[in-house]
């Protein structure tokens, strides 16, 4: 019986051992999926001469950068710095947003220019670009559009809405840009009105709305029953209302600053510049290119006219534009005339664009000095 048992229990056992090891194995659990490395972040800063909320120049930077923040989302990380001078201070800030991760910088005043060539050339890795200006270098690329376009076409809506004649300019310092912009102007207007004058007013700083409210009431003053302005803020505009004559605005469309007096201004649209660079950046295929927009490609516009401009303004606007567009009219073809009634461009030619970059004459019928 022993015997019995002992043989039944070994059977069992084998048995046993044999389920055990015909029992399938269990799966080994399937492993987590690795994450796919998240895409660097680019970190872009802005430097600005002025408030990010100066109704002029540094906002509609601002502006631009918003646009880039918004069309690339997660793709950037922008960082500004608002009232920044035209000094050493540059360079620090530059230095500051270097040491914050930033590797691409734009710089948004003329005279940062030396700093930024100055860091660029410190920051091989770095992306510089500047507004204005002329100087760029390997890893630098200088930036700006044609606004003696749409200054043009403001002179028009000007010379067709003053009774006076003499129109006002407040303007900020005697640098090509500014002298380029005023001879566009004056002879736009005087394409609608041969017997006009502009009478400029220097204020030496880009933002001061005290200083350039005081130059315009200047002009005011003096007989000016429009103003127009190369100046940062919205208080030569501001100033025309007060007296109850008109304003041609710039940078933005401000019309809510002074409803009364406001008639259009030159306008900029930073923000798709701002795009398509990072965007070439993004994609590795950046290269050293210098830009000068204009009204074709959408950098340069006219505001909207707005009820106070003269009958007629919008279609002469219209009729000039569409030939600025179409390389039918060059705003500073000849012939052309200096103050002193020199000829300076013949007829049947017009200004290069290396002449346009370094203009130091005003055009006739301009009154002021460039220093």
């Amino acid at each position: 019986m022993k015997k019995v048992i002992s043989l039944f229990l070994a059977l069992v056992l084998v048995f046993a051992v044999m389920l055990t090891g015909c029992s399938p194995k269990a799966a080994p659990a399937p492993e987590a999926p690795a994450e796919a490395p998240k895409a660097e972040v680019l970190k872009v800063g802005f430097i600005y001469v002025g408030s990010a909320n100066d109704g002029g120049y540094s906002q509609a930077h601002d502006e631009g950068r918003k646009y880039l923040q918004e069309q690339l989302g997660d793709k950037v990380e922008t960082i500004y710095k608002e009232s920044v001078p035209e000094s050493s201070e540059c360079e620090k800030v530059i230095n500051d947003m270097i040491d914050q991760g930033a590797t691409v910088i734009f710089a948004t005043s003329f005279g940062h220019m030396d700093f930024v060539e100055k860091a660029s050339k410190a920051h091989p890795d770095v992306k510089f670009y500047h507004c204005s200006g002329y100087k760029s270098g390997p890893n630098f690329n200088n930036y700006f559009g044609a606004m003696e376009q749409a200054r043009y076409l403001a002179g028009i809506v000007a010379g067709m809405k003053t009774e006076t004649n003499k129109l006002g300019y407040v303007a900020a310092f005697e640098i090509p840009e500014v002298v380029r912009g005023i001879n566009a102007y004056t002879l736009g207007a005087q394409s609608v009105n041969k017997d006009i004058t502009v009478k400029v007013n220097w204020t030496h700083t880009w933002y001061d709305p005290a200083k350039e409210k005081e130059a315009a009431k200047a002009l005011l003053d003096a007989g000016c029953d429009v103003l127009a302005q190369h100046q940062d803020t919205t208080a030569t505009q501001q100033a025309a209302e007060e007296k109850g004559v008109w304003a041609i605005g710039y940078d933005l469309d401000t019309r809510e600053s002074a409803p009364k007096a406001y008639l259009t201004a030159p306008i900029w649209h930073w923000g798709k510049y701002y795009e398509t660079e990072v965007q070439k950046i993004i994609a590795g295929n950046w290269k050293q290119e210098n830009y000068y927009g204009n009204i074709k490609d959408g950098m340069i516009e006219l505001a909207p006219l707005t009820a106070n401009a003269p009958e007629g303004a919008q279609a002469a606007v219209e009729k000039a534009q569409a030939a600025i567009v179409d390389g039918s009219l060059n705003v500073f073809a000849g012939p052309i005339k200096d103050q002193t009634g020199a000829e300076k461009v013949a007829a049947g030619s017009a200004m290069t664009f290396e002449e346009m970059m370094s203009v130091d004459w005003f055009v006739q019928g301009v009154e002021g000095k460039i220093k």
